[in-house]
């Protein structure tokens, strides 16, 4: 069996081996450590598939594929086990080891920050929060730099991130690997928390400057380097430059970390050329 590449859910496996189907490409889906990768019996299709399977990956919601698991429903012959299909090996299914890290660490400071202020003992802010100045002394404690990001200020905060960190650093990281998405993490907390600070002081927490630079790093690079396999819908990437633009106006009573989505952007952005430049994407 020749593989030409792997879909983290294994529904959207099936839908696509069912599109190929309908194209009179036979493929089979088998599960490995990776996720469920799309094998074709000999070299005869590769090529062929291998064009589709990219455009697949890049707008899996199309009707075409739908219609596709429908055409072949009743002739499908492969009794291929999906697991559980439960919400949570759904949701570990799609996540790598630092987007769940830091998705749990995110859920355990939000915790821990929500039952000290029941005990007017601020003291997990007072520990996580950017320092009050840049200076040597107040480095010492580094930590401070990158920790606002794992700092949420309440419930819908919380979740808003949380869901685009799982959905973004698990595309990201699957693709590419953990250490390309812990490295995104890092220079995406680091340089959008001093911008926020030299804007607005050291009161601030948040993963959305790093959700902005995931955003931002799937965007350019599905444009410079598509043969990566990371890419999103364009009405994704449509939402989030408008979200961008509506922090800047008080429609909501929000206080938005501007600078933080701005830098965080640009963080991506450079960071998918500087990839695509050098050839340094896993």
């Amino acid at each position: 069996m020749i593989e030409i590449g792997v879909i983290n859910n294994p529904r959207m496996a099936q839908a696509f081996v069912d599109y190929l189907a309908v194209q009179k490409i036979d493929a089979k889906v088998a599960q490995t450590d990776e996720g469920f990768a799309i094998c074709l019996p000999a070299m005869t299709h590769v090529e062929a598939a291998s064009a589709e399977l990219d455009l697949f990956l890049a707008d899996p919601y199309q009707q075409k594929y739908q219609a596709a698991s429908w055409d072949v429903a009743d002739s499908r012959t492969a009794s291929f086990s999906y697991g559980s299909g439960n919400m949570l090996s759904n949701f570990l299914l799609h996540a790598g080891k630092v987007t769940l890290v830091i998705f749990a660490m995110s859920v355990i400071v939000f915790a821990a920050m929500y039952f000290s202020m029941l005990t007017q003992n601020e003291f997990i802010f007072a520990a996580l929060h950017f320092p009050y100045d840049l200076s040597i002394s107040s480095l010492s404690e580094f930590w401070r730099l990158f920790t606002p990001a794992i700092m949420h200020f309440s419930v819908l905060h919380l979740v808003f991130n949380l869901l685009w960190w799982w959905y973004l650093g698990g595309l990201i990281e699957n693709k590419l690997g953990s250490k390309k998405l812990l490295l995104l993490f890092l220079v995406a907390a680091l340089i959008p928390n001093i911008g926020q600070f030299l804007l607005s002081g050291p009161n601030f927490g948040g993963l959305s400057g790093v959700v902005y630079a995931l955003v931002g790093y799937i965007w350019w690079t599905a444009w410079l380097a598509p043969e990566q396999g990371v890419s999103l819908p364009k009405p994704y990437i449509g939402f989030m430059l408008v979200w961008l633009v509506l922090g800047f106006f008080p429609l909501f009573g929000l206080n938005v970390a501007n600078a933080a989505h701005v830098l965080g952007l640009v963080v991506g952005c450079g960071q998918a050329f500087v990839d695509h430049k050098f050839k340094s994407f896993n």
